[in-house]
């Protein structure tokens, strides 16, 4: 049976003795029956709220929530850009905890009826930010719980342990969820301080710069350091403003980008059909297991089939990992010997000794460059454009040359000029290379060939007979 706002007036006084109590009313905040609340006027002019826990789970979080404002400390609250509740102070009625902070002002907005734009939806995204931006050192000061990636991809898998256990959940998402849990590029993330299970009711908004915008958060017992996406699950509830909340957080955030934050986040929301079942299914009551069944089998119908990680995306460190296993081919050698067959050292001293004597003239004066007259060379149109000059050009296709094709010409017969000097093959014998060059050396052209090489033949014996 749920308790009179007057004998919540009458905890305030027990937990704050100096106060009085001038007037009290019954207060909703829609918690699902797990708190008896009720907002008091304060004769020194405050405005307080006062909730006491109707089951053990409810005092529990109220415990929590009381551990979390007093991690709250003036410095902390100056780096928030809205109000969090004040602790004034705590008793018990009865078993009961009971617990009593100051009345924030503003209204709230159901997730469905969150506008797109700018107003709601990019304050709450900032709000958001903001939070997460909190020291870790402000959670662990106060012993409350600090997740990592790996723990809570280990919670989240014995989850799916646990409700594939029950055979009630559909084996589609069971088979979603596991695929999803050994992704390794979804879990990596920076752990962050959170609320722990934010909801469109833990934002207080009012107006701010003639735009509705976050003035207060709610709901603080879930207060630790773990996953950013926890907080944003509920925007799957949301889907007119959930594009906005997630750029306006992704630009008003100072960590490190999270390319899978959505992803996660909607993971979570899924998951909380599980966590209905489980309870369902542990409490015994088959009402709630139905209502979970059903749930879980709309869903998977929607994306059972789905993965919550796209296939086709990739990231810079897939990519270098990617080069990384891709084995290098070995450098080709170079080889710096030397392409011959036919090195002679003495025919080269001779050559090189040919080489020096060239280079001087009678006097013994070296010869120049200079003494040579240029080439002339032809006057290029640099006028017209590239495309003027190549259009005066045609081009038609022609068939292949045939030696029948080609003008008649006369070959050049070897002659005794040709032959290399005495002087040049002094040392040489029959079948040197400067030999073989002279023997082989024929004229150019395919008609005579007899001829010609009768008198390169006739040619060869008179140097060699010389």
């Amino acid at each position: 049976m749920a308790r009179s706002p007057l004998t919540l007036a009458a905890t305030v006084t027990s937990a704050l003795p100096q106060a009085a109590v001038v007037a009290v009313r019954s207060l909703t905040e829609g918690a699902g029956g797990r708190y008896d609340s009720a907002a008091a006027d304060l004769d020194d002019g405050r405005r307080v709220v006062v909730r006491v826990a109707v089951d053990a789970d409810a005092s529990a979080d109220l415990a929590a929530e009381t551990r979390a404002l007093r991690a709250l400390t003036p410095g902390v609250r100056r780096l928030l850009p809205f109000r969090a509740p004040e602790l004034l102070g705590e008793t018990s009625l009865g078993p009961d905890r009971v617990l009593v902070v100051d009345l924030l002002d503003g209204y709230r907005v159901d997730a469905a009826h969150i506008p797109a734009g700018r107003g709601v939806a990019t304050s709450i995204g900032s709000a958001l930010a903001a939070l997460h931006a909190l020291p870790v050192s402000i959670v662990r000061t106060e012993g409350l719980p600090v997740r990592t990636p790996a723990q809570a991809r280990d919670e989240i898998t014995r989850l799916i342990d646990r409700v594939e256990g029950t055979r009630r959940a559909p084996a589609a998402l069971i088979a979603r969820w596991r695929r999803a849990v050994t992704a390794e590029e979804l879990w990596r993330f920076e752990s962050a301080v959170i609320l722990g299970g934010a909801s469109a009711a833990s934002f207080l908004l009012d107006e701010i710069d003639d735009a509705p915008g976050v003035v207060g958060v709610l709901e603080w017992h879930g207060l630790q350091v773990g996953d950013p996406a926890i907080d944003l699950q509920w925007l799957a509830g949301a889907p007119e403003a959930a594009d906005d909340v997630f750029e306006a957080y992704g630009s008003a955030s100072g960590r490190a980008p999270d390319s899978l934050l959505r992803e996660r986040a909607r993971m979570y929301a899924e998951l909380e059909f599980a966590r209905w079942l489980m309870h369902g299914v542990e409490s015994g009551d088959e009402s709630i297991v139905a209502d979970a069944v059903d749930l879980l089998e709309s869903l998977a119908t929607g994306v059972g089939h789905d993965d919550v990680v796209p296939r086709a995306s990739s990231s810079v460190d897939e990519a270098l990992a990617l080069l990384d296993r891709t084995p290098q081919a070995p450098a080709s050698p170079v080889d710096t010997s030397m392409h011959t067959d036919t090195y002679d050292p003495e025919e080269l001293s001779a050559w090189l000794a040919d080489d020096a004597e060239d280079s001087t003239d009678p006097t013994g004066t070296p010869s120049s460059d200079e003494s040579v007259p240029p080439v002339p060379v032809e006057a290029v149109d640099e006028t017209g454009t590239d495309a003027e000059r190549w259009s005066d050009l045609t081009f038609a296709e022609t068939a292949p040359l045939t030696d029948d094709d080609l003008p008649p010409r006369t070959p050049a017969p070897i002659t005794e000029a040709d032959l290399p000097s005495r002087r040049d093959v002094a040392n040489d014998v029959a079948g040197s290379d400067a030999a073989r060059r002279a023997a082989t050396r024929t004229a150019e052209g395919p008609d005579d060939e007899a001829e010609a090489q009768r008198a390169s033949d006739a040619a060869l014996r008179r140097w060699l007979a010389d």
